[in-house]
């Protein structure tokens, strides 16, 4: 866990910006128990994807948006990927799902 200057040099950025990308909802780090933002090795790959997005000309509200999607897409990667994994599916492997037995 990095404190908001260590996570802002680490991510080439300035401690108002990092705060600023906190007040758009871009990124929400954890809090000590006295409040302190506390940064882990994800929220550094988020503020990487963030300055990168930023240095392409995307203003905040569309970083917000593609983040947004990125998430929804990773989530539905990981449970397409956790039925694939599970027992009892009424998918045969190999099969194409919507492949139908000959019932002549």
């Amino acid at each position: 866990m990095y404190a908001i200057s260590v996570a802002a040099e680490l991510a080439g950025i300035g401690v108002q910006t990092l705060r600023l990308y906190e007040q758009h909802g871009l990124i929400t780090p954890t809090r000590s128990t006295g409040g302190t933002r506390r940064y882990s090795a994800d929220d550094l790959v988020r503020l990487r994807r963030i300055t990168d997005l930023a240095g392409q000309g995307v203003n905040l509200a569309g970083i917000g948006r593609i983040l947004d999607l990125e998430d929804a897409n990773t989530a539905l990667t990981n449970e397409r990927d956790r039925l694939r994994a599970g027992t009892g599916s009424a998918h045969a492997p190999g099969r194409p799902m919507n492949a139908r037995k000959n019932l002549q």
